[in-house]
């Protein structure tokens, strides 16, 4: 892609095509506007991917049987990989490629476009695109109540399951460890915002933890070598008059600063390796083990024959100025050992309430029915529902029509938006901007995702026949 795939300098660049490619790409914004130069550049994409295996493919005879009649058959990028498009999405690409737009008001939402004459040519395409906006409101109605709904009673049973969970670690922690600084857990998430999909299957165990206020300071990641917006460095500070040991938590300071990992670790410990789970399993009528390996501290709680939650066990820090870190490692944690990551999740789940409340909006059901597509959709699965969030809060500082009966128009304006910041390699946290929430995705995850969603873009149904 554009954005995040860089130029892919080591490709032959035979007949100067590849270039001419890269100039069209990087002219498109003059011609298309931003909208429409990232659909040509995801499209563009494909084409390109093409072409520079078919050039690179072996010239000898012999090689080229063995190696190089599968880049003129069906090309890398379309099932190279478990998760890319499976063979009903894949028929979609020519039709996808024959059909992109050349105008950028193409792009537009529908509610912005002058509607035509009844009676000419483009009053006829017109009406065959509202009938099939409504072809794929009634589908994605369908889609909602068979696959994105959780009946009230399996989230109920969840809730408990959680709660059960959560007292026992509450009493064995105050038992244990009566010395530990902590503040009261409580159990968050999506199963308890009404934002959860498909399955009722897990939550959040927040572990508040204290921090003395003279000891220690927060340190932004922009401020610091790393350069990572919405992660945060913890500081020991005033080592001179209170020396280590001083506080609870000076046993898991790394290099001058309190570490998420050090944190977990001393949990795990605790929860995963001093509770005796199939005791209390048996007390409750659960099956109740750790997870491992995992990146955070989590547990399975098999609660019915056919039922699993999964509980992540979150340490949380909540700072003066009501900045709430989380001991969720960044994904390249090698790199970035000590970092706490932000989490803006309450706000943003307040802010999306706030503004379906407002004018009796279908943003909380598009959220939902966008976060059930990428779960049920292996190509798709690492778009989180926080990003999915944010894109949706976007699309909102927009003026346009959030009725329940808009809720396609909306749907298919949440993917052009998504393909749009793919391919700039960049969502903006709507509460942080600076923030990135793509950074932590790889230039052939960025690719492999626009590709995809574009590709939905002519047929969108797909998505829920997939899924």
């Amino acid at each position: 892609m554009a954005g995040v795939g860089g130029d892919r300098k080591g490709k032959k660049d035979d007949n100067g095509i590849g270039g001419a490619i890269d100039f069209v790409l990087s002219n498109a914004k003059l011609v298309l506007g931003v909208g429409g130069a990232a659909m040509l550049g995801i499209a563009t994409l494909a084409v390109k991917r093409m072409y520079d295996r078919a050039i690179s493919a072996p010239t000898s005879p012999t090689k080229m049987d063995q190696l190089g009649k599968r880049s003129w058959e069906e090309p890398s990028w379309l099932g190279s990989s478990p998760r890319l498009l499976n063979s009903d999405m894949k028929s979609t690409v020519s039709r996808s490629l024959q059909t992109l737009p050349t105008s950028s008001s193409a792009f537009e939402p529908d509610y912005r476009r002058r509607r035509p004459a009844r009676g000419s040519a483009s009053g006829q395409a017109e009406l065959r695109h509202a009938r099939m906006r409504l072809s794929l409101q009634e589908q994605l109605w369908s889609f909602y109540r068979r696959r994105v709904a959780i009946p009230s009673e399996e989230q109920a049973t969840a809730r408990r399951a959680a709660l059960d969970i959560c007292a026992e670690l509450r009493a064995f922690l105050r038992a244990k460890m009566p010395d530990m600084p902590l503040r009261e857990m409580y159990l968050s998430g999506s199963l308890y915002d009404d934002l959860q999909v498909v399955t009722a299957d897990h939550a959040q165990l927040m572990v508040p933890l204290v921090l003395e206020k003279n000891l220690w300071s927060p340190v932004p990641g922009e401020d610091t070598i790393m350069n990572v917006p919405g992660f945060w460095l913890v500081r020991r500070e005033n080592l001179e008059y209170f020396p280590r040991g001083s506080s609870y938590w000076d046993r898991c300071v790394v290099g001058g600063y309190l570490s998420p990992k050090a944190v977990l670790e001393t949990f795990e410990k605790l929860v995963a390796g001093s509770i005796n789970w199939p005791a209390i399993g048996s007390v409750l009528d659960y099956v109740i083990r750790p997870v491992v390996p995992t990146e955070t501290l989590s547990l399975e709680v098999q609660y019915e024959t056919d039922r699993r939650l999964y509980v992540d066990f979150l340490p949380l820090l909540v700072m003066e100025d009501g900045v709430s870190l989380i001991a969720k490692p960044h994904r390249w944690a090698e790199r970035h050992e000590n970092l706490w990551r932000q989490s803006f999740r309450a706000a943003e789940t307040a802010k999306l309430r706030a503004l379906d409340q407002e004018d009796a909006g279908c943003r909380c059901l598009c959220l939902k029915v966008a976060k059930a597509v990428c779960r049920l959709n292996p190509a798709l699965c690492r778009l989180s529902s926080s990003q999915l969030t944010n894109a949706l809060l976007l699309l909102s500082e927009a003026d346009g029509d959030w009725t329940q009966d808009a809720l396609a128009d909306r749907f298919l304006e949440l993917l052009r938006a998504l393909v749009g910041h793919l391919e700039a390699g960049r969502l903006p946290c709507a509460l942080s901007p600076k923030v990135n929430l793509f950074c932590e995705l790889t230039a052939e995850e960025v690719d492999e995702l626009g590709y995809t969603l574009y590709c939905a873009l002519s047929n969108p149904e797909t998505l829920l026949r997939t899924a």
